[in-house]
């Protein structure tokens, strides 16, 4: 995955006091001028750590993630039964994200208090454990039904495509056209230009894209967009 920037961890960051070079014969910083006090920080960190534990829950007044999940599948599916069924001979391609959009990783990020920690986070995808995430499995099947290919376009890495794809297919994701990774030369590549590049190969091969589903607005954003974007919410991180 591409770097991964949580409200949580924009926090902590102005949490981090900047250590600066002194000169060989200055005398230190006293330790009350040089490190602030952080406990209305650590306050707010805990606060953003309760809330998004709610809003998945759907415990508090600020939404219900599953719900908002629901109704944004719900729109994707309307999409595709409408569109689906116009008189066209175009091959009709279905783009999915995976983390967020078609597998969560909830329980990972839970499990680590919001911290990401990259090695913590490979080991969860090679453990191919992550659940479907519903709205998107009926999307699919919906795809399938209509005859519309499905072409997963994922930020993870080619050296983890053995266990995301045995999760897929755990998880009733079972076949599909093509699953694109993110080659070791792209891996500079921010998100976005690396998923516009990617769609413009699925188009170049014939394909009308239609739809396409992602938890990011990198993964909707660039030419050629698809003809109907749908945005699932994601207020866990931001990849760029």
């Amino acid at each position: 995955m591409k770097f991964r920037f949580t409200r949580l961890s924009l926090l902590l960051m102005l949490a981090v006091p900047i250590v600066v070079a002194q000169e060989p014969h200055t005398a230190p910083v006293a330790r009350s001028e040089s490190i602030p006090n952080l406990g209305p920080l650590l306050d707010k960190v805990n606060a953003v750590k309760s809330e998004l534990r709610q809003y998945h829950a759907c415990t508090c007044t600020c939404g219900c993630y599953a719900k908002d999940l629901d109704l944004e599948a719900d729109r994707a599916v309307a999409f595709l039964e409408a569109r689906a069924h116009r008189c066209d001979n175009d091959k009709l391609a279905l783009v999915l994200d995976i983390d967020e959009t078609t597998l969560s990783n909830w329980e990972e990020m839970s499990g680590a208090n919001f911290e990401y920690d990259s090695k913590a986070f490979n080991a969860w995808v090679e453990s191919a454990q992550a659940p479907a995430i519903p709205g998107t499995l009926r999307i699919y099947n919906e795809a399938q039904r209509l005859g519309v290919r499905v072409f997963f376009l994922t930020g993870r890495p080619e050296v983890q495509r053995t266990s995301t794809e045995t999760n897929l297919r755990l998880r009733g994701f079972g076949t599909w056209q093509q699953l694109i990774m993110r080659k070791p030369e792209q891996a500079k590549m921010n998100a976005l230009a690396y998923k516009s590049a990617e769609r413009a190969k699925i188009a170049a091969a014939g394909y009308r894209i239609i739809l396409n589903v992602g938890d990011q607005w990198s993964d909707l954003r660039g030419n050629p967009e698809a003809e109907f974007s749908v945005k699932y919410p994601d207020p866990f991180y931001f990849i760029k």
